[in-house]
């Protein structure tokens, strides 16, 4: 069960709620412990995201990284705004071939119109395999 935030938009909350927090992180088991605009947990199983030769792919890395940036921005943003990414890099530091991976999300810059955060993966002994740098640009609905 996730942990939301009290004042969370309810328009978010349910978009959040009835997708799963996206299509591709249901895909990749992602499962979102905590989220808030300044700190956020998921976890991801390595089984069914390893790349051809065992080990967890860069990618899951950086599709864990950026659903947690991007959702901690859209949270940021608040109601009538949304969040766009506009830059992400990854830097992998260790391999993983089984278990699950948590990604752990840090507020950078909460800005009016911009938002960064860095998202730190670590295996089940808390070691950092990657670590994920995220600015997301803070739109206007029209």
């Amino acid at each position: 069960m996730t942990a939301f935030p009290p004042d969370l938009d309810p328009e978010l909350y349910e978009r959040i709620v009835k997708s799963g927090g996206g299509e591709l992180a249901r895909k990749m088991g992602i499962e979102f412990v905590e989220v808030s605009a300044s700190h956020s947990v998921a976890r991801m199983p390595v089984d069914g995201n390893r790349q051809v030769v065992g080990l967890l792919h860069g990618g899951a890395h950086v599709v864990l990284g950026e659903s947690l940036g991007s959702l901690s921005s859209a949270i940021h943003a608040g109601p009538g705004r949304y969040a766009v990414g506009i830059e992400i890099n990854a830097t992998h530091s260790k391999s993983i071939t089984d278990g699950w991976v948590t990604g752990t999300c840090t507020a950078l810059v909460l800005g009016r119109t911009l938002a960064t955060h860095e998202i730190v993966m670590t295996d089940e002994e808390g070691r950092r395999l990657s670590t994920v740098r995220m600015t997301n640009m803070l739109l206007d609905r029209r």
